[in-house]
């Protein structure tokens, strides 16, 4: 054990000053306010050495990722601060960007309303009352050009929270970056593009599964060798512990689902090493402080062992779960707002200990309506004072040695693995979606949280204990009426301008194309968004050839 372990010690030693050279230190050194030096990384005291220890954690950016993805995690960078914004028009979205990215956040997040969530247009019978109510319209590629006006794609890393179109607005993406002349090689960011978990538990699908499967290893294979920094995947825990799993559910079924999403390309002929480094993850942080951090760990650990032993995967980087965390928005209260910001940092803190490498921190008023300016700089605020002021970025994975969280760990490790081996006796995830397993197993992990909080077993500040009489709070967002009608106007001002002869070819020719379950649908669908064709146009072709899901 002991040459074993200075091996490795060596090895990450090696990899550190690698990365250093790349991405050197924040600082000349790190100290407490006691001028105590702060090491780069704390391990085990030689004594207290256990024959797995390798195994079962490691070091920093070397299997099993136990303790992070990264050598030296936040010492060099911090995680990207990464605010989910988007209501209304392309217009005020694009200002509410430009506010956050001068408040020094440093990546954008997309926020996309109901009707474009499904593949609607503004002006269909389908979406009216919903236009902007949630996030921002986008009809066409103009929309897409008007939201990213003045922001430069080589420079800026944009994640989109799109599902059952996101083939459609990562290929509007692409189309702004050429219009800007940036080469879509260049173009960094994420689409989540996770359809499994919107059959689960959020029902913002439109195709059945294995169409909507086809579609994600179409963007696999064409981002591969397209748009190679590109995340083609987000794949979201963060709804299903929105729809009330447990953490355990949470990282279980994510995990399926990204199971699932690999053997899909290998059967689409993809090399697991060609598209496995791209994929990313999205899981979502709540109050028990440490279980979210021992969570963290324990999906790092999990997914390093499936893509090594499951699917043989050679490149580390394919090895590596990278992963966003949002703070739990079914975690607010509409009582007493405020003390979301309390919630919100200890959420926060969970995952950057935890080792995210990107967050958004929700605001305070968000169970009432979407966040103002001033509660979204709040939000932003929480993070940078977790990283410049708390001491917790300056030594990799500072919680590692707690009994307490290796232990939680272990054990959240243990019933993942047992989910994991039920739902793979099922015949995998997509299966149990369709047989409704995942769905019937979040359902009751809700209703037994419900009981408890509604016999005061568990104390929600505000809610069912510690409560005021209050009045409802005067300074909310509201989105204005009238933007339904003029983003209808904009979308057939659109349409009354293009080349409309062109449009039908390019969406017939998609429509032929879609016809073949070995042609790649990415082409055309780029092709159909630089013409101008619209989201419902472009989606009620695919709705035609592919049919419509109707549940599990």
């Amino acid at each position: 054990m002991g040459k074993q372990y200075d091996e490795a010690k060596q090895a990450w030693q090696q990899k550190l000053t690698k990365a250093q050279e790349r991405f050197p230190e924040r600082k000349d050194s790190f100290v407490n306010s006691s001028e105590l030096e702060i090491d780069a990384l704390y391990l085990p005291k030689q004594e207290a050495l256990e024959e797995d220890y390798i195994e079962k954690l490691g070091f920093p950016g070397q299997y099993p990722y136990t303790r992070g993805i990264q050598p030296g995690m936040y010492r060099s960078r911090f995680w990207t601060m990464r605010q989910y914004a988007g209501f209304g028009s392309a217009k005020e979205t694009n200002n509410r960007f430009r506010y956050l990215l001068d408040q020094g956040q440093t990546g954008l997040s997309v926020a996309f309303d109901l009707p474009t969530q499904i593949g609607y247009d503004s002006d269909d019978p389908m979406a009216e009352g919903e236009v902007g109510k949630v996030g921002v319209a986008i009809d066409s590629l103009e929309d897409m050009e008007t939201l990213l006006e003045g922001i430069p794609l080589d420079k800026v890393s944009t994640s989109m929270t799109i599902n059952a179109p996101a083939s459609v607005l990562l290929c509007m993406y692409i189309a702004v970056a050429e219009k800007q002349g940036v080469p879509k090689e260049k173009i960094t960011g994420t689409i989540q593009n996770d359809i499994l978990k919107e059959y689960i538990a959020r029902g913002t699908y439109i195709y059945p599964p294995k169409p909507s499967m086809r579609l994600i290893t179409n963007i696999f294979e064409y981002c591969a060798k397209e748009v190679p920094k590109f995340n083609t995947i987000s794949v979201s825990g963060y709804h299903i512990r929105e729809a009330g799993s447990t953490a355990v559910q949470e990282v279980a079924f994510t995990l399926a689902n990204g199971i699932a999403y690999v053997k899909a390309a290998i059967e689409s002929g993809l090399d697991v090493d060609q598209f496995a480094p791209r994929l990313a993850f999205f899981f979502n942080a709540h109050n028990n402080f440490f279980e979210e951090a021992a969570k963290f760990r324990a999906a790092r650990r999990i997914w390093a062992k499936i893509m090594k032993e499951k699917f043989n995967a050679k490149d580390e980087k394919s090895l590596r779960l990278r992963f966003h965390t949002q703070t739990g928005g079914s975690t607010l209260t509409a009582q007493q707002p405020d003390n979301n910001i309390v919630r919100v940092a200890l959420q926060a803190l969970s995952a950057v200990l935890g080792g995210t490498q990107s967050l958004h921190t929700n605001s305070r008023d968000e169970a009432l309506a979407l966040p103002t300016e001033e509660s979204a700089r709040i939000a932003l605020r929480t993070q940078q004072i977790i990283a410049h002021e708390s001491g917790v970025a300056d030594t990799v994975d500072p919680l590692a040695g707690s009994y307490f969280i290796e232990d939680m760990t272990d054990q959240i490790e243990k019933e993942v693995w047992a989910y994991i081996d039920r739902i793979d006796e099922m015949g995998g995830a997509v299966q149990a979606v369709e047989d409704g397993y995942m769905q019937r197993e979040i359902h009751q992990a809700a209703y037994e949280a419900q009981k408890r909080i509604e016999s005061k077993e568990d104390i929600i500040v505000g809610l069912n204990e510690f409560q005021l009489e209050e009045e409802l709070q005067a300074d909310l967002l509201k989105v204005d009426e009238q933007l339904e009608k003029n983003q209808v106007k904009q979308v057939q001002k659109v349409r009354s301008n293009r080349n409309q002869s062109e449009v039908e070819d390019k969406l017939d020719a998609l429509k032929q194309a879609a016809k073949d379950d070995h042609v790649n649908l990415m082409p055309f669908i780029l092709d159909a968004v630089r013409s101008y064709a619209t989201v419902g146009e472009i989606c009620n072709v695919l709705r035609d050839e592919f049919g419509e899901f109707t549940g599990a």
